[in-house]
């Protein structure tokens, strides 16, 4: 069955052509646990199976398809809020944010309190404006319909349905690197989509009156990282602070959910964070290791103890579940199933879907479900950091880098020219892709980001249009930060919530809502608060976490420094599915668009043991691969018209 979008919202211009514009939506099959209507406040109604909240004419404003987020509105007069997320948010916060917003930076300022997981449609003096979040977790994308005009939406396939888009070649050349850095990354893969880049917003301005004509869209920026300037007691603070409402936000008061307990650090901080929301019940899947030297199984069964003998008369019942390894599926296993979702883009998780389908099936029960995704990025630190600190603390900078360089093995020499290099962005990014061979280990990270050579499956031609794509991206870009450790670490973030959506429309075809709290722009901002030198550290593991979460995880628990891979899981992968890996090379689309050999991945999957597939993953080809097909195919021949609500008298 072709992949089918299960959940989606577009904006509209207030003309007839973006009504009409309105029944060309695409309506996709109801995914297992769907309610009969979707969750809404505000004066707005479903109509077939899609919410549709007007302009002041009556047109459509906003169409939504919410599966498992929730959708609030208000209206005062001329002006409109439309918030998209985990939980409601009552008519009186919505009043608080609308009234008095006098334009955009006002409207910003009264959002700025509500926790940062939501997509916001407003409608100011006749003018709307969209936006998604600062991490990148919600981003919106828009396109030149030939007669409405501009049209947004949080779904790049949506907006390719409505104007008929043709796949950019260049942009999925692009998804077979294993790294895809800022700007690229925006490279939406539909020709005459775009993506607004995430910390701006989208404005869409009416036509003037008396013409037809309407001026094109226009980005905004709407977020600036804060400076790294608190301490670490006060900065931990509002991280904890952080992280409490934005798990809050998604809990919304729920009687049953799970947590994701996999017994590292980031999935701990969850759980006991979740047990403090007060559900009635709360159910912890934890999935066992094959690998015979791993910790994580140990630690999620000590922190089960440890919240056990510490639980007061109010804490939720608590249940834990291991899923045996043997019962967990292999990367690389049960390929076909990942056209059960079409995904904004090819994303490099899609070789482990089925592991993923394991553990959210267990948890389909319980209704929601929170994951430690998000943890690495925003906590660990990267190396690059330190460049930051070298230019006003070097000597505290070197300090710090002389721990990280003997724990990485990083040369001395090296890493001295690393840390003296001052290239500009636009000068790295030219060359962040090469055809010569990159040293895997021993190689001093302290730049923009990671060189990398293309896989030697790709074609001459695929090679040629990501050279091109690169080299011209270079000639305007300009980096998220001027700081190149800032600019590194929200990349990395950013990176990350794009793969984490893989996870949510996973859920949403089991009808389950699947959350990463730590995507909060709220958790975000308070970390990239705290003085750089105390955020991250050589010889302390996440040190900020761990004082965020002091007196909500037991000190016994937070005193983990070691973190678990599943490496062995994804070599072995290769080996037991190979006949599936030949089976999609076997009449490759990505070898139809002429961008990878065909032969060479047969070979490949017939040598699984190859030292090619230990230099260079095969992760991001097998998703892009695929992508495509169920790209190819994506939308239901059935596509009933909605019609719109009529004009209300409160808008």
């Amino acid at each position: 069955m072709p992949g089918q979008l299960r959940d989606y919202f577009v904006v509209l211009p207030d003309s007839a052509a973006g009504a009409a514009a309105a029944g060309q939506l695409p309506v996709p099959e109801a995914a297992a646990g769907r309610s009969s209507a979707p969750d809404v406040t505000g004066p707005a109604r479903e109509v077939s199976d899609a919410l549709t909240v007007a302009h002041p004419s009556g047109r459509p404003w906003v169409v939504a398809r919410p599966l498992v987020r929730k959708v609030s509105h208000l209206a005062r007069g001329e002006d409109g809020l439309v918030l998209i997320g985990p939980d409601r948010v009552p008519d009186a916060v919505l009043a608080q944010i609308l009234e008095g917003a006098r334009d955009r930076t006002g409207l910003e300022r009264r959002l700025a309190r509500l926790p940062g997981l939501y997509h916001v449609v407003a409608r100011l003096s006749g003018k709307s404006w969209i936006r998604g979040t600062a991490t990148g977790l919600r981003r919106i994308y828009h396109a030149r319909h030939p007669a409405a005009g501009t049209i947004a939406s949080d779904r790049p396939a949506v907006l390719a349905r409505l104007i008929d888009a043709p796949l950019d070649e260049s942009a999925l050349a692009l998804r077979l690197l294993d790294f895809l850095p800022h700007p690229l990354s925006r490279r939406a893969v539909w020709r005459g989509v775009h993506e607004t880049g995430a910390g701006y917003g989208l404005a869409l301005p009416v036509a003037a009156p008396g013409t037809a004509a309407v001026p094109g869209p226009t980005e905004h920026r709407w977020w600036e990282p804060p400076p790294g300037e608190l301490p670490l007691a006060e900065g931990a603070r509002r991280v904890g602070e952080a992280i409490t409402a934005s798990v809050r936000a998604h809990v919304g008061g729920r009687d049953r959910i799970s947590c994701e307990l996999s017994g590292g650090l980031d999935s701990t901080v969850l759980a006991f964070a979740a047990r403090e929301a007060g559900p009635a019940s709360l159910s912890l899947l934890t999935v066992a290791a094959r690998d015979r030297y791993s910790e994580d199984e140990s630690w999620a069964r000590r922190a089960v103890e440890v919240a056990r003998n510490t639980a007061a008369s109010t804490a939720p019942a608590l249940d834990h579940h291991v899923i045996p390894a043997a019962d967990a599926p292999y990367f690389y296993a049960d390929l076909a199933s990942t056209a059960a979702e079409l995904n904004d883009e090819p994303l490099p998780v899609a070789p482990g879907r089925a592991r993923a389908e394991l553990l959210l099936g267990r948890a389909r029960a319980t209704g929601s479900h929170l994951t430690g995704y998000g943890g690495d990025e925003i906590f660990l630190g990267l190396p690059h950091a330190y460049q930051d600190l070298f230019r006003g603390n070097p000597f505290t900078a070197w300090s710090h880098l002389g721990g990280l360089r003997h724990q990485l093995g990083w040369p001395l020499l090296p890493t001295l020219k690393a840390l003296l290099d001052r290239s500009a962005f636009p000068r790295w990014l030219a060359g962040a892709v090469t055809a010569a061979p990159q040293p895997v280990a021993r190689t001093p990270l302290l730049s923009w980001g990671v060189r990398q050579s293309p896989h030697p499956w790709l074609t001459e031609h695929a090679k040629t249009l990501i050279a091109e794509e690169f080299r011209a991206a270079a000639e305007h870009a300009e980096p998220i930060d001027p700081w190149r450790g800032r600019h590194v670490d929200i990349d990395g973030v950013r990176m990350g919530a794009r793969h984490f959506q893989a996870m949510e429309d996973i859920g949403m075809t089991l009808g389950l809502p699947v959350a990463a709290p730590f995507y909060d722009d709220r958790v975000l901002e308070a970390t990239l608060a705290v003085r750089l030198p105390e955020r991250i550290s050589p010889w302390r593991y996440k040190p900020l976490l761990v004082e965020a979460m002091r007196g909500v995880v037991p000190d016994a628990l937070l005193a983990r420094t070691t973190k678990d891979h599943m490496s062995s899981d994804e070599h072995q992968g290769l080996r037991e599915h190979a006949t599936d890996l030949a089976e999609l090379w076997t009449g490759s689309r990505l070898a139809e668009h002429g961008l990878v050999d065909s032969r060479h991945l047969l070979r490949l999957a017939a040598e699984p043991f190859s030292p090619v597939l230990v230099e260079h993953s095969i992760s991001s080809t097998v998703a892009g691969e695929t992508w495509l097909r169920t790209a190819e195919n994506a939308w239901p021949t059935h596509r009933p018209t909605p019609t719109t609500t009529p004009s209300e008298a409160s808008l």
